[in-house]
Protein backbone atom coordinates (compact mmCIF):
# COMPACT_ATOMS: atom_id res chain seq x y z
CA UNK A 1 0.00 0.00 0.00
CA UNK A 2 1.35 3.42 -0.95
CA UNK A 3 1.70 6.28 1.54
CA UNK A 4 -1.16 8.02 -0.28
CA UNK A 5 -3.45 4.98 0.11
CA UNK A 6 -2.53 4.76 3.78
CA UNK A 7 -3.49 8.38 4.38
CA UNK A 8 -6.77 8.15 2.43
CA UNK A 9 -7.74 4.86 4.12
CA UNK A 10 -6.72 6.37 7.45
CA UNK A 11 -8.98 9.36 6.85
CA UNK A 12 -11.92 7.09 6.03
CA UNK A 13 -11.25 5.00 9.13
CA UNK A 14 -10.94 8.07 11.39
CA UNK A 15 -14.27 9.37 10.10
CA UNK A 16 -15.95 6.01 10.83
CA UNK A 17 -14.47 6.04 14.35
CA UNK A 18 -15.52 9.67 14.87
CA UNK A 19 -11.93 10.60 15.74
CA UNK A 20 -11.77 14.32 14.96
CA UNK A 21 -8.16 14.89 16.07
CA UNK A 22 -6.98 11.97 13.90
CA UNK A 23 -8.96 13.37 10.95
CA UNK A 24 -7.28 16.77 11.34
CA UNK A 25 -3.85 15.15 11.71
CA UNK A 26 -4.33 13.05 8.55
CA UNK A 27 -5.76 15.98 6.58
CA UNK A 28 -2.60 17.94 7.34
CA UNK A 29 -0.52 14.89 6.46
CA UNK A 30 -2.34 14.63 3.12
CA UNK A 31 -1.36 18.23 2.32
CA UNK A 32 2.25 17.61 3.42
CA UNK A 33 2.37 14.63 1.05
CA UNK A 34 1.00 16.71 -1.85
CA UNK A 35 -2.20 14.68 -2.02
CA UNK A 36 -4.84 16.66 -3.88
CA UNK A 37 -7.18 18.23 -1.30
CA UNK A 38 -10.34 17.44 -3.27
CA UNK A 39 -9.23 13.83 -3.67
CA UNK A 40 -8.57 13.61 0.07
CA UNK A 41 -12.13 14.78 0.74
CA UNK A 42 -13.75 12.48 -1.83
CA UNK A 43 -11.57 9.35 -1.53
CA UNK A 44 -10.88 9.73 2.18
CA UNK A 45 -13.58 11.55 4.15
CA UNK A 46 -16.50 10.77 1.87
CA UNK A 47 -15.62 7.07 1.71
CA UNK A 48 -15.69 7.04 5.50
CA UNK A 49 -19.08 8.76 5.62
CA UNK A 50 -20.45 6.33 3.01
CA UNK A 51 -19.46 3.46 5.34
CA UNK A 52 -21.12 5.29 8.24
CA UNK A 53 -24.29 5.82 6.20
CA UNK A 54 -24.34 2.15 5.24
CA UNK A 55 -23.85 1.07 8.87
CA UNK A 56 -26.67 3.38 9.93
CA UNK A 57 -29.01 1.83 7.36
CA UNK A 58 -28.11 -1.62 8.73
CA UNK A 59 -28.67 -0.42 12.32
CA UNK A 60 -25.00 -1.05 13.14
CA UNK A 61 -24.49 2.62 14.02
CA UNK A 62 -26.80 5.12 15.66
CA UNK A 63 -27.36 8.88 15.61
CA UNK A 64 -24.76 9.86 18.28
CA UNK A 65 -22.07 7.98 16.32
CA UNK A 66 -23.22 9.57 13.07
CA UNK A 67 -22.88 13.02 14.62
CA UNK A 68 -19.38 12.18 15.89
CA UNK A 69 -18.40 10.96 12.43
CA UNK A 70 -19.79 14.12 10.81
CA UNK A 71 -17.89 16.29 13.31
CA UNK A 72 -14.69 14.35 12.63
CA UNK A 73 -15.17 14.74 8.88
CA UNK A 74 -15.83 18.45 9.28
CA UNK A 75 -12.51 18.77 11.09
CA UNK A 76 -10.68 17.32 8.09
CA UNK A 77 -12.74 19.29 5.58
CA UNK A 78 -11.92 22.60 7.33
CA UNK A 79 -8.22 21.82 6.85
CA UNK A 80 -8.58 20.69 3.24
CA UNK A 81 -11.21 23.12 1.92
CA UNK A 82 -8.91 26.15 1.42
CA UNK A 83 -6.62 23.97 -0.72
CA UNK A 84 -9.28 22.70 -3.14
CA UNK A 85 -8.49 24.07 -6.58
CA UNK A 86 -11.17 26.19 -8.17
CA UNK A 87 -11.14 24.16 -11.39
CA UNK A 88 -12.15 21.03 -9.48
CA UNK A 89 -15.36 22.76 -8.57
CA UNK A 90 -16.84 22.41 -12.02
CA UNK A 91 -19.54 25.01 -11.64
CA UNK A 92 -20.68 26.85 -8.59
CA UNK A 93 -24.40 27.23 -8.21
CA UNK A 94 -27.28 27.28 -5.77
CA UNK A 95 -28.78 24.03 -4.56
CA UNK A 96 -31.89 23.50 -2.44
CA UNK A 97 -31.94 20.17 -0.62
CA UNK A 98 -34.93 18.63 1.14
CA UNK A 99 -36.39 15.40 2.47
CA UNK A 100 -39.90 15.25 1.01
CA UNK A 101 -43.16 15.60 2.91
CA UNK A 102 -44.01 12.65 5.13
CA UNK A 103 -40.38 11.54 5.53
CA UNK A 104 -38.10 12.38 8.46
CA UNK A 105 -34.98 10.36 7.57
CA UNK A 106 -32.31 12.99 6.98
CA UNK A 107 -28.90 11.36 7.58
CA UNK A 108 -28.31 10.93 3.84
CA UNK A 109 -29.55 14.44 3.11
CA UNK A 110 -27.20 15.90 5.72
CA UNK A 111 -24.26 14.01 4.24
CA UNK A 112 -25.03 15.17 0.69
CA UNK A 113 -25.40 18.75 1.95
CA UNK A 114 -21.99 18.58 3.62
CA UNK A 115 -20.34 17.29 0.45
CA UNK A 116 -22.05 19.80 -1.84
CA UNK A 117 -20.81 22.61 0.41
CA UNK A 118 -17.34 21.08 0.30
CA UNK A 119 -17.55 21.25 -3.49
CA UNK A 120 -18.11 25.01 -3.22
CA UNK A 121 -21.85 25.15 -3.86
CA UNK A 122 -24.31 27.36 -2.01
CA UNK A 123 -26.71 24.96 -0.28
CA UNK A 124 -30.12 25.83 1.15
CA UNK A 125 -31.05 23.07 3.60
CA UNK A 126 -34.85 23.05 3.73
CA UNK A 127 -34.88 20.19 6.26
CA UNK A 128 -37.08 17.10 6.45
CA UNK A 129 -40.82 16.53 6.00
CA UNK A 130 -40.82 19.57 3.69
CA UNK A 131 -44.05 20.83 2.15
CA UNK A 132 -43.89 21.49 -1.63
CA UNK A 133 -44.65 25.21 -1.16
CA UNK A 134 -41.41 25.68 0.80
CA UNK A 135 -39.40 24.17 -2.05
CA UNK A 136 -41.15 26.35 -4.64
CA UNK A 137 -40.66 29.44 -2.45
CA UNK A 138 -36.94 28.78 -2.18
CA UNK A 139 -36.52 28.49 -5.95
CA UNK A 140 -38.58 31.63 -6.45
CA UNK A 141 -36.77 33.75 -3.85
CA UNK A 142 -33.19 32.44 -4.17
CA UNK A 143 -33.15 31.74 -7.94
CA UNK A 144 -32.00 28.23 -7.09
CA UNK A 145 -30.37 26.29 -9.96
CA UNK A 146 -30.81 22.76 -8.67
CA UNK A 147 -33.23 21.03 -6.29
CA UNK A 148 -32.11 17.81 -4.58
CA UNK A 149 -34.94 15.68 -3.16
CA UNK A 150 -34.57 12.71 -0.82
CA UNK A 151 -37.05 9.97 0.08
CA UNK A 152 -36.20 7.08 2.37
CA UNK A 153 -39.58 5.37 2.41
CA UNK A 154 -41.60 3.93 -0.47
CA UNK A 155 -44.65 5.84 0.81
CA UNK A 156 -42.87 9.18 0.40
CA UNK A 157 -41.81 8.42 -3.19
CA UNK A 158 -45.24 9.55 -4.41
CA UNK A 159 -44.66 12.87 -2.66
CA UNK A 160 -41.35 13.15 -4.53
CA UNK A 161 -43.21 12.55 -7.81
CA UNK A 162 -45.63 15.38 -6.94
CA UNK A 163 -42.78 17.75 -6.03
CA UNK A 164 -41.06 17.10 -9.36
CA UNK A 165 -44.32 17.72 -11.23
CA UNK A 166 -44.93 21.06 -9.45
CA UNK A 167 -41.34 22.22 -9.93
CA UNK A 168 -41.34 21.34 -13.63
CA UNK A 169 -44.61 23.19 -14.17
CA UNK A 170 -43.49 26.38 -12.46
CA UNK A 171 -39.71 26.35 -13.10
CA UNK A 172 -39.01 24.32 -16.25
CA UNK A 173 -35.34 25.38 -16.31
CA UNK A 174 -34.53 24.25 -12.78
CA UNK A 175 -32.69 20.93 -12.58
CA UNK A 176 -33.94 18.27 -10.16
CA UNK A 177 -31.97 15.37 -8.74
CA UNK A 178 -33.38 12.61 -6.54
CA UNK A 179 -32.02 9.97 -4.20
CA UNK A 180 -32.74 7.75 -1.22
CA UNK A 181 -32.84 4.03 -0.46
CA UNK A 182 -36.03 3.08 -2.38
CA UNK A 183 -35.35 5.46 -5.29
CA UNK A 184 -33.83 4.12 -8.52
CA UNK A 185 -32.75 5.42 -11.91
CA UNK A 186 -35.95 3.95 -13.36
CA UNK A 187 -38.09 5.84 -10.84
CA UNK A 188 -36.11 9.03 -11.52
CA UNK A 189 -36.80 8.68 -15.26
CA UNK A 190 -40.48 7.85 -14.72
CA UNK A 191 -41.18 11.02 -12.70
CA UNK A 192 -39.20 13.31 -15.01
CA UNK A 193 -36.33 14.22 -12.66
CA UNK A 194 -33.01 15.17 -14.30
CA UNK A 195 -30.58 13.10 -12.25
CA UNK A 196 -30.28 10.26 -9.75
CA UNK A 197 -27.53 9.39 -7.29
CA UNK A 198 -27.39 6.21 -5.22
CA UNK A 199 -24.83 7.53 -2.73
CA UNK A 200 -23.44 10.80 -1.39
CA UNK A 201 -20.22 10.93 -3.41
CA UNK A 202 -22.13 10.17 -6.61
CA UNK A 203 -24.51 13.02 -5.69
CA UNK A 204 -21.68 15.54 -6.06
CA UNK A 205 -20.82 14.29 -9.54
CA UNK A 206 -24.48 14.33 -10.60
CA UNK A 207 -24.97 17.85 -9.17
CA UNK A 208 -21.92 19.20 -10.96
CA UNK A 209 -23.00 17.59 -14.25
CA UNK A 210 -26.50 19.06 -14.00
CA UNK A 211 -25.21 22.52 -13.09
CA UNK A 212 -22.77 22.46 -16.00
CA UNK A 213 -25.49 21.61 -18.54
Amino acid sequence: MTAKDEILNGLADAVVKGDESKCIELANKALENNIDAYEAVINGCTCGMSIVSDKYEKREMFVPEILMAARAMNGAVEVLKPHIKADEIKETGKVAIAVVLGDIHDIGKNLVKLLLETAGLTVFDLGKDVVPEDILDNVREEKTDLVALSALMTTSMMEMKEDVKLLKEEFPNVKIMVGGAPVSQEFCDSIGADGYADNASEAIRVAQRLLAE
